[in-house]
């Protein structure tokens, strides 16, 4: 039996966005739900969906609040998933600060204006990443790591983190703080994000169109050897779902912080998987030039992490490895949705 309910996603114009919306409306719990979807450029509604597609800039209270009057009534979850990606946030620091955080501060205050009025809490689920780790770390992350951001995008992550979960103290929100892994493999066109070359050096061979990847100068290169922590969209946006599921007693009383769960790959073995699903003219397609900045920012975040809160908590870890993923973007190429 499906409920019906008003569920927000700011950001809805992104890949994560859209997807998200679209397994919601064909999931049996949310089939029936209204959504209310918002970027700074309207966002194009599933076909069919009982749904508002708004144009919002997010750093304008005034339009935050907007999002909360709608005809759909006050949200009963609310997906924060706007933001400048982590090289753009860290080539335009006063941008970033202004869309990773300002503006999630504004969601947050309508929330705390409107919600309240309701009979509990809405629902806040906010994709942070794994970019709030660097500087000296254990071999493996736990919820007991103290993040410590070496670039923009990770610092306004934490930001953003440590106020959700003082609104949730305050009984202002039910938040829910998902640090994502690096997505692997993103359909569409390369982001400003310092990951982005992780989706790309799959994507853009198997679509045949030649790729760069900023790390080493050769398939020889040691620096291939760089470990990286990923989760593919398909079990990313099932554990989106969950996490509106989950009880609120369920977490921790002091953080609702969760590491989502991921695996640990390596560049080299990404190209490995690239080579075995699309052989070796897809392989050739990937031209090699090392970018410092890149790799010095990629290098700061974790590989690898303790999965076992949230595999407690009932989300969900891609199994297999790099080839199933790699496997499952070619089917989506091939149907032209790459």
């Amino acid at each position: 039996m499906s409920e019906q309910r008003t569920i927000l996603i700011t950001g809805a114009g992104g890949f994560l966005g859209r997807l998200l919306a679209e397994t919601l409306l064909k999931d049996p719990q949310t089939i029936d739900a209204r959504l209310v979807l918002v970027d700074i450029v309207a966002p194009k509604a599933p076909q069919g969906a009982n749904a508002i597609a708004v144009k919002a800039d997010l750093t304008d209270p005034s339009q935050a609040d907007g999002l909360f009057q709608t005809s759909y009534g006050v949200p009963d979850i609310v997906y924060c998933l706007h933001g400048i990606m982590s090289r753009g946030a860290e080539d335009n620091f006063d941008l970033g600060l202004k869309v990773n955080f300002d503006a999630v501060r504004s969601v947050l205050e309508s929330a705390r204006r409107f919600g309240t009025n309701t009979s509990q809490p809405l629902k806040f689920i906010f994709a942070s990443s794994l970019a709030v780790y660097g500087g000296s770390l254990p071999n493996v992350v736990t919820p007991d790591t103290i993040a410590t951001p070496q670039g923009a995008y990770g610092a306004e992550k934490l930001m953003c983190e440590i106020l959700i979960n003082e609104y949730t103290r305050r009984g202002f929100v039910d938040g829910r703080i998902l640090r994502l892994p690096t997505i692997v493999v993103r359909p569409g066109p390369p982001a400003a994000a310092t990951s982005s070359f992780l989706s790309g050096i799959i994507r853009e061979p198997l679509k045949g169109v030649p790729t760069t990847c900023p790390i080493g100068n050769s398939l020889s290169s040691p620096e291939l050897d760089l470990a990286v922590w990923i989760a593919s969209p398909e079990t990313t946006i099932q554990n989106f779902l969950n996490a509106a599921r989950i009880p609120s007693s369920s977490f921790m009383l002091h953080s609702r912080v969760v590491c989502l769960p991921g695996i640990t790959v390596t560049v080299r073995e990404e190209l490995e998987a690239l080579e075995k699903v699309g052989g070796k003219e897809a392989l050739r397609l990937v031209e090699f030039q090392d970018d410092e900045t890149n790799r010095r920012i990629v290098s700061s975040w974790p590989a690898r992490f303790d999965n076992g809160y949230a595999l407690s908590l009932g989300f969900l870890v891609d199994e297999g490895g790099m080839a199933p993923i790699v496997e499952r973007f070619k089917k989506v190429v091939a149907a032209g949705l790459a």
